[in-house]
């Protein structure tokens, strides 16, 4: 499938289908055991591809690459980095942008639109963080090259990758409600990315539950 027909698909799952959900899980709500532990999934995982970044942003122009609902943005805002906050759905932006505290207001740009697009212009530091998961290895590798051309530092990326567990929970998803399935992610080995991405280093794997994320970064 074409990245910009799974783009598409991406964007009707975020912006009309599951918009709710996602607002739900990215906050402190409530949410069932399953979704627990995708919440508990992604906030170590933030924490993983942070600690690749400077403790001191300031100054920095960062690129949040699918920043969904903005629980990344906020932490780059507030290590002083002048953020671009890009995703596919509207409806996730503004609930972004509602979060944001305010005395990050003048740090980000939320832009709703393709993260790859050449005239969001150039970057210290790029963040995907899920945001490619959906997406061939062809793409994937187009994507992080081009970004990283446009990058003075380093493009880190989450994909999701080939373990038996996966593919179980995969299949296992397929019982939630049909609102509530997410686009289907595109599994992948690191170590065959990395042979196709010179210098791509590898940040580790997070593992819990039905959360399960690999890191990688393209560093100049």
């Amino acid at each position: 499938m074409s990245y910009e027909l799974t783009r598409s698909r991406v964007e009707t799952y975020f912006d009309r289908t599951a918009t709710r959900t996602w607002e739900r899980l990215t906050s402190d709500a409530p949410v069932s055991r399953i979704r627990e532990t995708v919440r508990a999934g992604r906030e170590a995982m933030r924490a993983t591809l942070l600690a690749a970044l400077p403790e001191d942003l300031a100054g920095a122009r960062v690129l949040d690459a699918g920043c969904g609902a903005g629980p990344l943005t906020v932490e780059l805002a507030a290590r002083g980095a002048e953020v671009v906050a890009v995703d596919i759905s509207p409806a996730l932006l503004e609930i972004a942008a509602r979060r944001l505290p305010e005395a990050y207001g003048t740090r980000v740009r939320f832009v709703a639109g393709d993260m790859l697009a050449s005239d969001l212009g150039g970057f210290d530091h790029v963040v995907a963080m899920d945001s490619l998961i959906y997406y061939r290895e062809s793409d994937i590798a187009e994507a992080v090259e081009g970004l990283a051309a446009r990058t003075s530092g380093s493009v880190l990326f989450t994909v999701a990758p080939r373990t038996r567990a996966l593919m179980a929970m995969w299949y296992a998803g397929k019982l939630f409600p049909r609102g509530d399935r997410s686009p289907v992610m595109v599994p992948h080995e690191p170590a065959r990315l990395a042979r196709r991405i010179p210098g791509l280093a590898d940040l580790g794997r997070v593992s819990r539950g039905f959360y399960i994320s690999h890191a990688l970064e393209l560093a100049r």
